[in-house]
């Protein structure tokens, strides 16, 4: 686990905390936001704040990766190999990319930089040169592509479930809500109707106050993977390309 999921979790730890003691607090006069959380749907409620709250760290993870980690010109890191590659430098070529071997890109560039120039030193020729080239860059792709997609299904299925525990509650709420209905005094019978019912539809505002930046995270992170998986694609097909050039059959 590392260093900065744990601050992740602890904050989000605490972030419970605050929120618990809030709607723990007695006043003479609760807020919705008390009532929300100490009236019929108070136990979904806290589950959609729990999902709120691990959706949070997961974002700011996945956020860590694909945004800071993976920050990268790719751009102007393929036009610097070129320089090497026509030179037929791949020695040097091969140590620029181990410069960046912690992004994703700088690691396939690597891994099939080396696998080609090991079989070139070997002698290897032609068509059986290229092929190695191409099964290198293949492997390393499969091996490290997957890893920056992995995990945004979890907002999709987060979101969802934050909708249908809100509407659950509102249900479970009006369920109560019309059965201290029938057992209240003439007099306190639409008051307690009303009461109950916009406690009862707070869970379902509540999980659309989750799902909803829960989508929108989900589809930045998602544009954001996409758009280093299209670079990978982009500057391999050149890179090898280029490569090609300098085969000699």
């Amino acid at each position: 686990m590392t260093t900065g999921f744990k601050k992740g979790v602890f904050i989000a730890i605490m972030l419970m905390i605050v929120a618990f003691l809030a709607a723990q607090e007695t006043v003479e006069e609760p807020s919705l936001f008390q009532q929300m959380f100490s009236g019929p749907g108070a136990y979904f409620m806290y589950v959609i704040l729990f999902l709120g709250v691990v959706v949070m760290v997961l974002a700011i993870v996945k956020l860590g990766k694909l945004a800071v980690k993976e920050k990268f010109d790719a751009q102007r890191f393929y036009l610097k190999l070129k320089g090497y590659i026509k030179n037929e430098q791949f020695d040097e070529a091969v140590k620029v990319c181990s410069n960046f071997k912690s992004k994703t890109l700088g690691f396939i560039f690597w891994n099939g930089l080396i696998a080609f120039n090991d079989a070139r030193k070997a002698g290897k020729s032609g068509r059986e040169l290229r092929d190695t080239l191409q099964n290198a860059f293949d492997e390393a792709g499969l091996q490290q592509i997957p890893k920056i997609t992995s995990g945004l299904y979890w907002f999709d299925l987060f979101a969802q479930i934050a909708t249908l525990l809100g509407l659950l509650g509102t249900i479970f709420g009006l369920i109560l809500a019309f059965q201290a209905l029938a057992n209240a005094p003439e007099a306190e019978k639409a008051s307690r109707l009303t009461n109950g019912i916009s406690v009862a539809m707070g869970t379902t505002g509540f999980g659309l106050i989750v799902a909803i930046p829960t989508m929108l995270i989900k589809g930045y992170l998602q544009g954001r993977a996409e758009q280093i998986v299209n670079d990978i694609d982009e500057f391999s097909v050149k890179t090898i390309n280029q490569i090609h050039y300098t085969i000699k059959d």
